[in-house]
C-alpha cells in the first residue's frame, strides 16, 4: 500500500474584499468583481427601502456559492471568484504590501 505524502500550498497572492453586510459594501464588491465581465458576484435585495441585502452569490467555477455577512470574496489565481469564511481566510492568508 502506498503511504500518503505531505504537501505545502504554494504561496500565491490573491485579491479579496470583505462583505460587512451593508449595501454599499456589496456594491463595491460587485463593481470590483464584475469589471470588465458582468455577473461574477450578484446580490438580491431583501428590502429596497431599508437597503437590506438578502443574499449574495459568487458565481464560481463550480457554480453559484452563497456568501454570508463577514465572508471574504476572493479573486483566485485564474480570475475566478468565490466566498471564504473569515476563520479560513485568516488561517490561510496574510496581508501583503503593494511593493
Amino acid at each position: 500500500m502506498t503511504e500518503p505524502k505531505k504537501f505545502r500550498k504554494k504561496p500565491v497572492v490573491i485579491e479579496a474584499l470583505r462583505w460587512d453586510g451593508s449595501l454599499a459594501s456589496i456594491q463595491s464588491i460587485c463593481l470590483w468583481a464584475n469589471y470588465p465581465d458582468m455577473d461574477k458576484v450578484v446580490y438580491e435585495m431583501l428590502d429596497e427601502e431599508l437597503g437590506a441585502v438578502g443574499a449574495v452569490y459568487a458565481l464560481t467555477l463550480e457554480g453559484a456559492l452563497t456568501a454570508s455577512v463577514g465572508d471574504f470574496i476572493i479573486r483566485g489565481v485564474q480570475g475566478e471568484f468565490y466566498p471564504c469564511k473569515p476563520d479560513i481566510f485568516e488561517a490561510t492568508y496574510e496581508e501583503v504590501s503593494d511593493d
